[in-house]
């Protein structure tokens, strides 16, 4: 195999890895499975999610945060539309990614939070450390929130 095309293999392979570690971020907030949820992180993490009054500054309190607002509530979150990119050439440890997104948000009754439906886009950074990728920055910013 030729070196342009071990390094195609490898970046498509990064991309796949990284489009199922963003739908495992998905569907372990839904389940409430938060300790699978903060293996996804680097611990290092850096948050930002528009109109949030919580600003996390790492993993743990990521994780605490979520498991607080979100613990009891009904949730159905998804992404679409995965736009990749690989910024470190071959070694593919370092990547980008843009996301569109919807998410129900259906709090219970005595949550503070209330309950909405959301439509925007997340800005990602990951990093692959100990061969797993994980998300080492998360930026949320919503179009549009209906709440309810």
């Amino acid at each position: 195999m030729s070196e342009n095309l071990r390094d195609l293999v490898t970046w498509l392979v990064a991309i796949e890895e990284i489009k199922q570690l963003k739908a495992r971020y998905f569907r372990f907030v839904d389940e409430k499975r938060w300790d699978d949820f903060g293996e996804l992180f680097t611990p290092d993490v850096v948050i930002d999610i528009e109109g949030s009054s919580q600003r996390p500054r790492d993993r743990d309190e990521l994780v605490a945060a979520t498991r607080r607002h979100y613990g009891d509530a009904l949730t159905a979150h998804h992404g679409h539309m995965p736009e990749i990119e690989i910024v470190d050439g071959p070694a593919a440890t370092h990547a980008r990614g843009i996301w569109s997104m919807v998410d129900l948000i259906e709090t219970s009754i005595g949550n503070a939070l209330p309950s909405f439906v959301g439509y925007g886009h997340y800005h990602e950074e990951y990093r692959k450390d100990d061969g797993s990728w994980r998300i080492s920055r998360l930026t949320l910013n919503r179009i549009k929130l209906e709440k309810f």
